[in-house]
């Protein structure tokens, strides 16, 4: 009988180590999204979800969620890999792109940092913008998942301070202004579930006359 506990014992326990090695890559993607990137290896430009599709849309409007940066997490690594193939690939050729963008609904963006010599580009993880200037800048904008168009806003904020997690599991901040600004506000929306065309319909509605109210 000593022996049966023990042999049931030990069954458990590989059971449950397999179980916690199996389920380590959902904390960080879902099956759909693990899915999406192992379809191709890690130099390989994603398909950009564009709003003239509906499903494509509905996902662009939901919220992203939070990310667990690991520098050791090899699906992780192959994603980030794969989202800068996306925004670099010649028939994006973007300054910005995020993970929504590719049907990946996590906290991630890669930006062109034109404000930097070289105009590198960097990934960002969990990144939040948690001041806006109140000084406005005007700029054209277009977007890889809004097709043949491109507007011009005048609410974006001429500088912001983010906070962000890197690669390597640190939290930093930094300040960003200009046109660079406006992409880190671009992608951050997009996290968010927002595009700039809400911002351009906002912007229409406040020009609008107001009726005169009604005695």
């Amino acid at each position: 009988m000593k022996k049966i506990i023990l042999a049931i014992s030990v069954f458990l326990v590989i059971l449950g180590c397999s179980g916690t090695k199996l389920s380590r890559a959902h904390i960080f993607f879902s099956s759909n999204e693990i899915h999406l990137i192992k379809d191709a290896d890690s130099s390989t430009p994603m398909r950009i979800y564009k709003i003239t599709n509906k499903e494509d849309s509905l996902l662009l409007r939901t919220k992203s969620g939070y990310i667990k940066p690991d520098a050791n997490n090899a699906m992780l690594q192959t994603f980030v890999k794969r989202l800068y193939a996306t925004v670099r690939d010649s028939l994006s050729m973007g300054v910005g792109i995020a993970a929504p963008q590719v049907g990946v609904l996590k906290n991630i963006i890669w930006v062109q940092r034109f404000d930097k010599e070289g105009f590198p580009f960097e990934v960002y993880l969990n990144p939040k913008i948690v001041t806006y200037s109140k000084d406005k800048q005007t700029v054209k904008e277009g977007c890889l998942s809004i097709p043949n168009r491109s507007e011009t806003l005048y609410s974006r904020s001429q500088s912001i301070a983010i906070v962000y997690d890197t690669m390597e599991e640190t939290h930093k901040s930094d300040t960003i202004e200009g046109f660079t600004s406006v992409i880190f506000q671009h992608e951050i929306d997009h996290l968010n579930g927002i595009l700039y065309l809400d911002h351009l319909e906002k912007e229409l509605g406040d020009t609008k006359p107001k009726s005169p109210k009604s005695n």
